[in-house]
Parts: C-alpha cells; structure tokens; sequence
C-alpha cells in the first residue's frame, strides 16, 4: 500500500495535439456559451421584470432558466480556458466540485419539471381549482424542495465517488470532469457503491417519469377535447415546449447513462458530451423564446421600453 500514488490532480484528454484545432475548439465553446448565457439571461430577466408573467409557470421556467445558465457555467468556462491556453490539468478539489454542482442541478432540473407537470396537470384539466391548488406558498415550497433534493442527491452521489483516493490513474478522457470517466478511474469498492446509488437512483426516476408521462397525457387528452381553437392553441403553447424540454432532457439522460466509456479521447466522445451538457442549456430559451407567445410578446416590450 505504501507503494501506491495518490493523485491530487487530473489530465484532461484532447482530441488533437494540434494548436490550431485547439485553439478553434476553444472559440466553439466560447460561442456556444455567449449563445446560452444571453438567451437565459433574457428568459430570466424578461420574467423577473414583466409583471404579466407573475404567475407560477413563468416562476418555474425563470427557475429552469437559471438551472440551464448555471449548468453550462460549471463546466464550460473552464473548458475555454483550458483549449485557448493549451492546460489540461484540473485540481482534484476543483474536480469534485464540477461534479457535486453538475449532479445537484441536473437533479434540480427535473424536479422542476415534475413540478410543473403538476401545474400544467391542474391548469388545463381542474383550471376552477387553479387558484386554489397552485398558492404562492405552494410554488415557493416546490422550488425549496427542489433544490434541496437535488442538493441531498448530490452530496449522496459524490461523497460516494470521492470517498476513497485515487490510485490507478489520473486521466480523463475528456474536457471536464465526466462522471462516468471518473468512475473508470476510481476503486472498484466506489464502483460498487455507485452502482448500488445508481440503481436506487433509477427506480426513482421510472416513478417520476411514469408520472410526468401520464400529467401530459390526460393534459393533451383534455386539449383535444377543447371546442375553442382559441383555448386549445393557448394550452399548446404552454404545454409544448415544457413537453419538448422534458424529452430532451430524459434523452440527453439517457446517452449520459448508457453511452460507452471511452479509454481514449476522440470526436465522437467530445460530440456525445457536447450533446448532453451543452446542447440543453443552449436550446432550451430557443425553444421558450420561438413556441411562448407570452414570452415573445414580452420580450418585444422590454426592447421596446429599453431601445
């Protein structure tokens, strides 16, 4: 046991050794980031300055808004520095901090999007006990219960993957600290644990998914039923993009959780992290931005009040 190396630190892996492709990755991240910080910047503010979207819907999207800016905040600005100044080490401290922040607020997120499931559930098929159901203090309690699940699954998560040192190797595979290349690295005793952690993880999520699944069934159901083509473009417009978002985030899941390990970096394993940590956070405002009337029609207002 004396004999072995503990590591303090970790290398980050490039596809090219190449400094012109380096360099040009590094402005790749740099756009995607601009585009994904200015369009939930405007969600955000556009929210939290209108008056007319005080209302809980809009408090869960400002919510996931900040979420998907946060999000992309973990990992990709170190990301750009690393590309555009040729350093591919990351602290083994700094390390498990992108990992607890990316597992809470990947957690958080879909608590979110059960909740407003839930909201949508009630507005469109009980819209009479709306006012009732859906309370200030009702929303406030969702969201704190929200970040603290995902704080909790988080801190559960990483004190399992950083519990023991690392000894086999310190090479990461890819531009940030990605869990499962963390836990290719780690002791088989922490891989066991994770395994375990991951398995009671998954039951949750089918429960969870089994009723967000069946809230936008009996929702599109109640909107087909609608005579008032007024009514039922309104209800799409509102449940559609949620719908959309909630799909790309279980299939973004769903390539993180299942996609191969690689043992070596590679365009694919770079394209397959782009599209599950990048590609959320940069789509989701587009997709708020071009399919929510309210949200465009409010954001004409600010330009226009402001410019």
């Amino acid at each position: 046991m004396g004999n072995l190396t503990t590591f303090t630190e970790f290398h980050l892996m490039d596809i090219s050794t190449s400094r012109e492709l380096q360099i040009l990755q590094g402005l790749l991240f740099l756009v995607i980031y601009l585009g994904a910080l200015t369009g939930n910047l405007l969600t955000v503010t556009v929210i939290v300055t209108d008056p007319r979207l005080y209302s809980p819907m809009y408090f869960f999207l400002g919510n996931l808004s900040l979420i998907d800016l946060s999000c992309i905040s973990v990992t990709l600005p170190k990301m750009i520095v690393n590309s555009l100044s040729d350093c591919k080490l990351i602290s083994l401290p700094a390390c498990a901090a992108q990992v607890f922040m990316s597992i809470m607020l990947v957690a958080t997120e879909f608590s979110f999007l059960v909740v407003m499931s839930y909201d949508r559930y009630v507005a469109i098929c009980h819209p009479l006990h709306y006012g009732l159901t859906i309370t200030p203090r009702l929303c406030k309690e969702a969201a704190g219960g929200s970040w603290a699940s995902g704080l909790i699954y988080s801190a559960s998560h990483t004190g399992t993957i950083f519990r023991f040192p690392f000894t086999e190797s310190n090479v990461i595979h890819q531009y940030f600290c990605d869990i499962p290349q963390i836990i290719r690295i780690s002791s088989p005793d922490v891989q066991f644990s994770e395994f375990m952690v991951l398995a009671l993880s998954a039951c949750i999520i089918l429960v969870c998914s089994a009723f967000l699944f069946k809230s936008y069934i009996e929702i599109f159901t109640m909107v087909l039923r609608m005579h008032s083509v007024e009514a039922r473009n309104k209800a799409l417009s509102t449940c559609t993009p949620q719908l959309a978002i909630l799909i790309f985030f279980i299939f973004s899941g769903l390539i993180a959780a299942f996609s191969p390990v690689e043992n070596k970096a590679s365009l694919s394993n770079l394209l397959m992290a782009m599209l599950y940590s990048m590609v959320p956070p940069f789509i989701n405002p587009i997709i708020y931005s071009l399919r929510n009337r309210e949200i465009k029609t409010a954001l004409h207002r600010m330009f226009h009040r402001y410019f």
